[in-house]
């Protein structure tokens, strides 16, 4: 059974129609990124997928269940920092728990932990602003992961980093991900990076009324090295195949920008 599908999801804000009969599923444990041009409804689809805004036709599946609401499965993990500045890097991640219930004391312990597992160990008391970009990745990725959601979806979450810090961002997040198979729908507009960190490729056509085009499994071998994947030839050669569909796509919103 698939942990989550969408059947024939179409989302509409006014009279225009952002996406148009979309159908996905996710496998438990499978990682899937979903690539597109710029404004063909990626987020629109995770926010549909987070529960957060409901589908104008079609409908989610949990479970083989219709979603009611939020998705209770869920973990968000957005395109800009949704850390508090005025917070430290450990009671950002311990509030994941407490907002849960879980007492200061022991949310505390545990975020404490998280901080280790993401390479933080050593600055529990540093607030926001004391921390490099990629440091608050790593703060939200904790802070997401210690709630131990079982499909985590992310939103172009290291399109802001420079290239080398957005590579150990990607190596840290197969390593964790490799820990415990945690399903993915990962968005990105960058389809080296799709191909890297995916099982599968979904490509989206250009906006508006934007619908599933293509889809490619990727059969690199497992564990990887963002960097070290990209020169082999069998990349090369997925990167070619899905650019033939995706670069009409590209060129098709640009000209309608």
């Amino acid at each position: 059974m698939r942990l989550l599908e969408l059947r024939q999801v179409s989302v509409s804000f006014g009279p225009y129609v952002a996406v148009e009969g979309v159908s996905l599923g996710l496998a438990p444990g499978e990682f899937v990124s979903l690539v597109g041009p710029t404004g063909c409804g990626k987020s629109t689809l995770l926010n549909v997928a987070a529960g957060l805004l409901a589908p104008s036709e079609g409908e989610v599946l949990l479970n083989g269940k219709p979603l009611r609401g939020l998705n209770p499965v869920a973990g968000y993990l957005f395109q800009q920092d949704a850390i508090l500045p005025w917070k430290t890097a450990l009671d950002n991640v311990a509030l994941s728990l407490v907002f849960r219930g879980v007492p200061w004391r022991e949310a505390r312990e545990r975020a404490q932990a998280w901080l280790e597992k993401v390479g933080l160990g050593r600055f529990p008391r540093h607030y926001p602003h004391q921390l490099s970009g990629g440091m608050r990745k790593r703060v939200g990725l904790a802070q997401v992961l210690i709630a131990n959601p079982r499909l985590l979806l992310m939103d172009e979450p290291f399109s802001a980093l420079d290239v080398q810090t957005r590579q150990l961002m990607e190596n840290e997040l197969l390593r964790l991900w490799q820990e415990d198979r945690k399903t993915v729908l990962f968005v990105t507009h960058d389809l080296e990076e799709a191909i890297a960190l995916a099982d599968r490729v979904v490509v989206m056509s250009a906006g508006p009324r934007s619908r599933v085009i293509g889809e490619f499994p990727i059969p690199l071998p497992r564990p990887r090295d963002v960097a070290e994947i990209r020169l082999t030839p069998e990349f090369l050669r997925l990167h070619r195949k899905i650019w033939e569909l995706l670069r009409g796509e590209v060129m098709r919103a640009h000209a309608g920008a």
